[in-house]
């Protein structure tokens, strides 16, 4: 303390962190008793200029926050080293469950993609085909969403997507892709024994493809209907998995999933060995 004291005396002013001087003219003062309280006053400034400056800082950073994230909540004062904090009704529970949803996707997705991953490896006995066809059905889950929120700020005025809508929608789209999968990579699986690789798909496809397209449209539609109820909630759900089922069954059963057996041949069901009479 002597020595900050000291120091004031020697440079004629004390500074806090962010640079703001106080310049103590008395420091070097005849006067005992102006002196002293100079001093005194070289301890504090510091201290509470210093405190000052953080607590401006972060009003200046919490006001910018609530502008971005377009939150009702707003700053009312400054009171030494405090700030007070109106927040607007609704909107601490909103906060609130958004962290829930966000903590529970964090958890739950990761848990259902290795639980995907490894029922498809013991189904298929292979390391690639399961990565690749539960890679297809991530992006299929991804571009519902992106067209989703396109239908939703478009056409139905949404301003913003339910916090539950991602992660229900990220299992009912997972469950039903990796059934069309199982579907048609088992078919090719047992049409490549007798007729090689890529014709073991063609074939595949052209035995499951009616089928996967018909219950992919059937089950696109029902789930179009809740796009219609007065819950948001539910409408934003259905209109995500009605977007994701109608791009799963018309572009990666039909597409891209073929197209990928095509091109990679046998590296598809590494390290898995199929052989062929063809």
């Amino acid at each position: 303390l002597a020595g900050v004291v000291d120091e004031a005396r020697r440079s004629g002013f004390t500074e806090t962190i962010m640079g703001r001087r106080r310049y103590l003219p008395d420091l070097t003062s005849d006067n005992r008793q102006r002196r002293e309280m100079a001093e005194r006053m070289a301890l504090n400034a510091p201290i509470q200029g210093s405190a000052a400056d953080l607590v401006k800082v972060a009003m200046l950073r919490v006001e910018a926050a609530l502008a971005e994230q377009g939150l009702s909540s707003r700053m009312l004062l400054q009171v030494h080293d405090e700030l007070v904090l109106e927040v607007a009704p609704g909107e601490a529970e909103a906060l609130d469950a958004d962290d829930a949803a966000q903590r529970d996707r964090w958890l739950l997705i990761p848990i259902i993609l290795g639980l995907v991953l490894l029922g498809l490896g013991l189904l298929l006995r292979s390391v690639a085909a399961p990565l690749l066809l539960v890679a297809t059905v991530v992006g299929t889950y991804f571009a519902a969403l992106g067209a989703s929120w396109w239908i939703f700020t478009g056409v139905f005025g949404f301003e913003a997507m339910d916090v539950g809508v991602p992660l229900l929608a990220f299992l009912f789209l997972v469950a039903l892709g990796v059934d069309y999968n199982i579907f048609l990579v088992t078919r090719a699986l047992e049409e490549s024994r007798g007729h090689g690789l890529r014709e073991g798909m063609l074939r595949g496809l052209t035995a499951t493809g009616g089928v996967i397209t018909s219950a992919g449209i059937l089950l696109a539609a029902v789930f179009a209907v809740l796009g219609v109820l007065p819950l948001v909630v539910l409408a934003q759900l259905g209109i995500v998995i009605f977007v994701g089922v109608l791009l799963d069954t018309l572009l990666v059963r039909t597409v891209l999933v073929p197209a990928l057996t095509w091109l990679l041949g046998e590296k598809f069901w590494w390290p898995r060995r199929v052989e062929s009479r063809a």
